[in-house]
């Protein structure tokens, strides 16, 4: 469905709610000039993520960095409060970091030693990973949900187009 003069793309979770990524990648390129740096970007995404998901069963969102010791991630830019940083490489963020693939969690509590716990009411998470133009993966995007099973891979693909759109990912 077209919609001023852009894709409209309606994601619904397991729970039925709709997320318009199609909207948030609009907006991410009426903000964004060509000459922003990283940063800037990811502030964008992260700003345009929070005002469209907020209230779409999204309890947090942010971006992680991997370290110039590629052990660890630090958090770089989130909403609505900060989180554990830095976090290992043994989490669902290092895992999507490691094999440059979206992971989606329906309950983060059934990973046991594999999820690092930031928010303990959180009980599901999508992570998207960030690519540069030469392949490397420099870091992820994650979203915490406070329902089971909140996100599916439309989320991760919709959350991948946003950052396709910021160019923050290839």
């Amino acid at each position: 469905m077209e919609r001023r003069g852009h894709r409209q793309t309606m994601e619904q979770d397991m729970n039925g709610e709709s997320r318009d990524y199609g909207g948030c990648e609009h907006r991410v390129r009426e903000l964004l000039y060509a000459d922003e740096g990283q940063t800037e970007r990811m502030m964008a995404v992260v700003d345009v993520l929070w005002e469209h998901l907020r209230d779409r069963n999204v309890a947090w969102l942010g971006f992680y960095e991997i370290t110039e010791a590629r052990d660890a991630m630090l958090l770089r830019v989130c909403k609505p409060r900060p989180a554990c940083s830095p976090i290992g490489l043994h989490g669902v963020c290092g895992l999507a970091w490691k094999e440059k693939a979206s992971q989606v969690v329906d309950d983060v509590h059934a990973l046991g030693a594999d999820h690092i716990v930031c928010d303990p009411a959180n009980l599901s998470e999508v992570v998207v990973p960030c690519l540069a133009l030469d392949g490397t993966c420099w870091g992820v995007l994650d979203l915490d949900s406070r329902a089971l099973s909140a996100f599916a891979q439309a989320d991760a693909e919709g959350l991948r187009r946003v950052l396709l759109a910021a160019g923050l990912t290839t």
